[in-house]
């Protein structure tokens, strides 16, 4: 298997539960193994698809003001967004915190309900390869804060109450959780081996001859980023375990990446500039952005909410472009000092890029929830769609570079 990390391959021999294998150079983890992860994973899916239907389809929040009452379920917040001509940041938020989510778990969960079967579908491969693809884009978890956020903005102005949906949140949130911690991407691949149910399984097990044959050079191998098989062939071969497109090295992994961060710090100045929503109050009000929003928390005295609305949506996004610009300019000018620094520092940076997000999921609940006709309403802003924007080319940008170009760069191996 390649690490992920360093593109360092190991012979890894078959592990116990438990077990994980470290990378020899980089010291990244390069596997692990679960304890029983087909069935706990297929167990705690099902419960979470469960909690996902009820959190759909109950109500989230209510709020009531001046005698007027209005109740929200999690899709009035993206259809407000649409209807208020943010058509694309409501696409965003439905597809964030429905879509992906969804779309994750139910794969998970018919990938592994499948390998229980005797005769296992053979197009597993597909699903599991999309579900893979959405883990980044699952943000459950950032969400439930998004709404915590909202609560607190709204308990001292108006009579708030979270329902049912919203303790099934927190449920959901904690299964969902457990899901992924159950999950064994590699046995779980493994098993899809053994089933027949992958790209080219006649392919696959011509190539795991070959890569256990004692005569195997290196250069002839490439590792999969989204399966994580070892493939024998030139750059742009295709995966046979699951069909995905694989090179060396994630191709003009620098450049997109420079493209999308520039972006980025442009779109940063009117994100922080416009308003992201204007609430108003018996005909008056103004328009808030970011920092105002921040201030507001702060007059209430609400300092660890506003300490953390501030990190996350201000200082987090301006570490990301400063520090994967960092990563990107010390790769280019291939620096050999301080790689594994550079390698956390990317990893930190990709990590932490999800939880910007949390103004934007409060906006989208602001503006379901708060639509009391005269007394109350809460619109959005133009900053909102350009800070959304900020959030998703910085986690593009992060997704397309490749971190093996860092110990490349430091070794001198590739250019």
């Amino acid at each position: 298997m390649a690490c992920f990390n360093c593109g360092l391959f190991h012979a890894v021999p078959p592990l116990l539960p438990g077990q994980r294998v470290r990378c020899r150079r980089c010291r990244g983890v390069v596997a692990v193994r679960r304890r029983n992860a087909i069935a706990r994973t297929l167990a705690w899916g099902t419960a979470a698809l469960i909690m996902f239907a009820v959190t759909l389809t109950l109500p989230f929040m209510r709020i009531e003001l001046y005698g007027r009452a209005h109740q929200m379920v999690l899709i009035n917040g993206p259809d407000t967004l649409d209807a208020d001509g943010l058509w694309a940041l409501g696409l965003l938020i439905f597809f964030l915190t429905i879509a992906a989510p969804a779309i994750r778990i139910a794969g998970l969960t018919f990938v592994t309900f499948g390998l229980r079967r005797r005769h296992p579908p053979r197009h597993l491969w597909l699903i599991l390869r999309l579900a893979e693809k959405l883990r980044v884009w699952s943000m459950v978890e950032v969400y439930l804060l998004g709404a915590f956020v909202a609560y607190t903005k709204l308990i001292d102005l108006a009579d708030v109450g979270v329902l049912t949906a919203g303790y099934s949140l927190a449920a959901l949130m904690l299964l969902q959780a457990i899901t992924e911690f159950s999950f064994d991407r590699e046995a779980t691949w493994q098993a899809l081996e053994h089933a027949g149910a992958v790209f080219d399984p006649v392919r696959l097990s011509a190539t795991l001859g070959r890569c256990l044959a004692p005569h195997t050079k290196s250069d002839n191998m490439l590792g999969c980023l989204t399966c994580g098989a070892t493939v024998l062939g030139t750059d742009g071969a295709i995966c046979p375990r699951c069909g995905a497109t694989v090179h060396a090295r994630k191709p003009h992994a620098i450049s997109r990446a420079a493209a999308l961060l520039v972006a980025a710090a442009i779109l940063y100045i009117p994100a922080n500039v416009f308003p992201i929503l204007t609430a108003i109050e018996l005909g008056r009000g103004q328009p808030s952005t970011i920092l105002g929003g921040v201030q507001e928390l702060l007059g209430a005295h609400m300092y660890p909410l506003a300490a953390l609305v501030f990190f996350a949506s201000i200082v987090v996004p301006a570490v990301k472009v400063l520090g994967l610009g960092l990563v990107l300019q010390t790769t280019h000018a291939r620096v050999r000092r301080r790689v594994r620094d550079r390698v956390i520092l990317f990893h930190v940076v990709e990590a932490i890029g999800r939880w910007s997000m949390i103004d934007m999921f409060m906006l989208s609940i602001l503006v379901g929830l708060v639509q009391l006709g005269f007394v109350a309403t809460v619109t959005p802003g133009a900053g909102a769609l350009a800070f959304a924007a900020v959030v998703v080319l910085t986690m593009l940008a992060a997704m397309v570079f490749d971190p093996r170009l860092i110990w490349d760069a430091a070794l001198g191996a590739r250019s």
